[in-house]
């Protein structure tokens, strides 16, 4: 294995390792607030690219602008599900917030397969990405 190849899986395994850091970040804060796991937390991390896929690939945007424009949309779909799913259960027997957070998931891991298909997409490379560092 050459010195650069070694380094290339290095680096991906730290970008992976922080996506996955950041997944289990999240799953702890709402859990330790709520006390309940939010299993619609990887579907909407899923749309928010999805929606940055969007705005690069369908509409040619600035991948900057795009990214911000899909944390923030991301933001308020979190915000949303909160306030339809989940407030209205605050007092309910956990089983019920359980069953709802399920539904979201499904809801929305569906609704993206229903949108875009179920074959991977792949994002457009900024130019930067193409020279060798």
């Amino acid at each position: 294995m050459s010195l650069e190849l070694f380094l290339q899986n290095i680096s991906n395994g730290i970008a992976l390792g922080g996506m996955y850091a950041l997944i289990a970040i999240g799953y702890t804060m709402v859990y330790g607030v709520l006390r309940l796991i939010n299993f619609a937390h990887s579907s909407i991390f899923t749309v928010g690219a999805y929606i940055a896929f969007t705005f690069i690939a369908m509409f040619h945007m600035n991948w900057a602008i795009a990214y911000v424009a899909a944390i923030v949309l991301t933001a308020l779909l979190g915000r949303l599900t909160e306030v339809v799913a989940y407030r209205p259960l605050r007092d309910a027997p956990r089983i019920s917030a359980l069953i709802s957070a399920i539904s979201v998931s499904f809801i929305l891991e569906n609704l993206l397969v229903m949108i875009y298909g179920g074959r991977p997409k792949s994002f457009p490379r900024p130019e930067f990405f193409n020279n060798v560092v």
